[in-house]
């Protein structure tokens, strides 16, 4: 932080004022791709989704909850997991606060992973976390939403995911000897079976009995849902990142 260049205070505000212009016109762009998101075509989803909630077995209309519209977080928590995903994790630390907002703008918010329901309660638990968490254990619903990818897509190195086509597997013994000691530490399996989940959130809305598919987005179009980052962008030294830095909120030395 040292060697960052100093000024004046009439500097600091010309700049200042500088980057204000920068950033109204990015809020504007925002604001422009928020009316696009909801312009999208609203697609009916045809197939008959099961899941297991706490309050038992649901379909994909029960997770809305009586409400019209569904925000799901595809939380990276696979069937062989020993523990959820940190990255998914550190975003899901604002979920508890965001529930009520959202309920009363006619919104449910609701997470749904791979893992079987008792693995989600018990990390749940963990975490201190009361947003909705169903478990789609068994079915297709992340596979059909792009964030879950079979054995024969990974192994053909044509994982469909971010409405692309990418080959994950390493390119080397080494790199896959590192990427696996690295996953085994974080949820307990080989970097193929960790790989193969992903993130991503999905919207759909309730209408006439109908739910429609409005809107997906995966990789870094999660990164407007993880706070932490927005105030990280706004610190003196930024994101500062220096490999796998962040962790769950229950495992860093000084809390």
């Amino acid at each position: 932080m040292a060697g960052h260049r100093t000024g004046t205070r009439e500097e600091w505000l010309a700049a200042r004022l500088e980057l204000l212009e920068a950033e109204k016109e990015l809020t504007r762009r925002g604001d422009e791709l928020s009316r696009r998101r909801q312009e999208l075509p609203w697609v009916p989803v045809d197939k008959d989704y099961r899941f297991e909630t706490d309050e038992g077995a649901a379909s994909l209309t029960d997770l809305f909850r009586g409400r019209s519209q569904l925000l799901v977080y595809h939380f990276m928590f696979g069937p062989d997991y020993t523990a959820g995903c940190p990255s998914c994790s550190a975003i899901a630390d604002g979920f508890n606060g965001s529930t009520v907002h959202l309920a009363n703008h006619d919104i449910t918010l609701c997470a749904v992973s791979r893992a079987p329901l008792a693995k989600l309660h018990e990390y749940k638990r963990r975490m201190g976390w009361s947003f909705p968490w169903a478990s789609s254990y068994g079915g297709d619903f992340n596979f059909d939403f792009g964030v879950a990818h079979t054995k024969q897509e990974w192994e053909a190195g044509a994982v469909k995911y971010n409405f692309r086509e990418e080959d994950l597997r390493p390119a080397a013994d080494d790199e896959k000897r590192s990427r696996d000691a690295f996953t085994q530490s974080i949820v307990g399996t080989g970097w193929e079976t960790y790989r193969r989940e992903g993130p991503g959130m999905s919207a759909f809305a309730l209408e006439d009995g109908t739910v429609y598919h409005t809107y997906s987005t995966y990789t870094r179009g999660l990164d407007v849902l993880w706070g932490m980052w927005q105030w990280l962008d706004r610190a003196p030294l930024g994101r500062n990142e220096t490999g796998h830095w962040w962790r769950r909120h229950d495992e860093y030395d000084n809390q």
